[in-house]
């Protein structure tokens, strides 16, 4: 049973809608059957899909107990950069889910490495994200690394709770930065009004450092290298929009029309990722090249400025 009391700025929403940005890995349809099976109730009544909510209003729902569905292996390409007993790193494609999760059961990161690895993949992390110890999103393309054994699994995660993975990733910006490198740090949480964003200005927000440095300026637009201190959730989307820089592409952090109708989501790519090796104990750095779509519009931005 969850609880929710409603404040100032949540008042007059539709209870469906709240609901759904408050539950965000559940769709909206799913909430309204909920709220049409009597799950959820406000003030100890029973409401409609559209009732809207009030100041003070004390809003319960039940979660029925979800069976895990079986995560099948599909024969999906996947783009091996690297891979050994204990790891193996791949290169993820634009639109690509990284594990199932509601709405996504197939076609993820996960169901092609079931097919590629059989059953070496950890399982700490249980059927649903077998192996994956850190994600990207699905619109971020590069290198993700996976982890096939216990071991790795626990070595990884120790690994990034101490901020020793190296992450590189390269960006194309609104604006021009007018600085050579930077840094901001700035904690993230989730956004106090649109709960399906993260936001530099939530109450409980975590720490969160990104140092960012100009690889090529284009007038409108910068080529940008990020590196993480942290991995918190959109950390560079957010981090780069909070400084008046969203990134080319990103709907939820800047412009919604995209001035380049063809990219899929912001232009982010993860290019580089550094590890100590959970067995050897050696430092391992592998790098993603850039996609297509990447080097194209680097080519165009290159032929607007020239």
């Amino acid at each position: 049973m969850k609880e929710y009391f409603i404040v100032e700025n949540q008042a007059g929403d539709r209870i469906d809608r709240y609901l759904s940005e408050e539950l965000e890995d559940r769709s909206r349809s799913y909430i309204q059957k909920l709220i049409k099976d009597q799950y959820v109730i406000v003030n100890d009544k029973p409401v409609k899909a559209n009732y809207r909510l009030s100041l003070g209003d004390r809003v319960e729902i039940e979660l029925p107990e979800a069976k895990e569905p079986d995560i099948v292996p599909e024969d999906i390409p996947v783009d091996i950069l690297y891979e050994d007993q204990d790891i193996i790193i791949v290169n993820k494609p634009k639109q690509m889910v990284v594990h199932p999760a509601p709405g996504h059961y197939t076609g993820t990161l996960v169901n092609a490495l079931m097919y590629h690895c059989g059953s070496e993949l950890s399982g700490i992390n249980g059927t649903m994200r077998p192996g994956i110890v850190h994600r990207i999103d699905m619109d971020t393309t590069g290198s993700l690394v996976v982890c096939k054994n216990d071991m790795a699994h626990q070595s990884l995660s120790e690994q990034l709770k101490e901020h020793s993975i190296r992450r590189i990733y390269v960006a194309v910006v609104h604006g021009n930065i007018k600085e050579e490198s930077g840094i901001v740090n700035a904690p993230i949480g989730r956004h106090p009004v649109e709960r399906k964003k993260m936001s530099i200005h939530a109450k409980n927000g975590r720490e969160a450092v990104t140092h960012f440095k100009v690889l090529q300026r284009f007038g409108d637009y910068t080529y940008i290298q990020c590196e993480l201190e942290t991995g918190r959730t959109h950390q560079i989307r957010v981090h780069m929009a909070s400084i008046g820089h969203p990134l080319l592409g990103d709907e939820v952090y800047g412009p919604r029309k995209c001035p380049f109708p063809y990219l899929q989501g912001q232009t982010l790519h993860a290019k580089t990722i550094g590890i100590i090796h959970p067995r050897t104990g050696e430092y391992l750095e592998i790098n993603a090249p850039l996609p297509d779509y990447f080097i194209q519009l680097l080519d165009r931005l290159r032929k607007l400025k020239n």
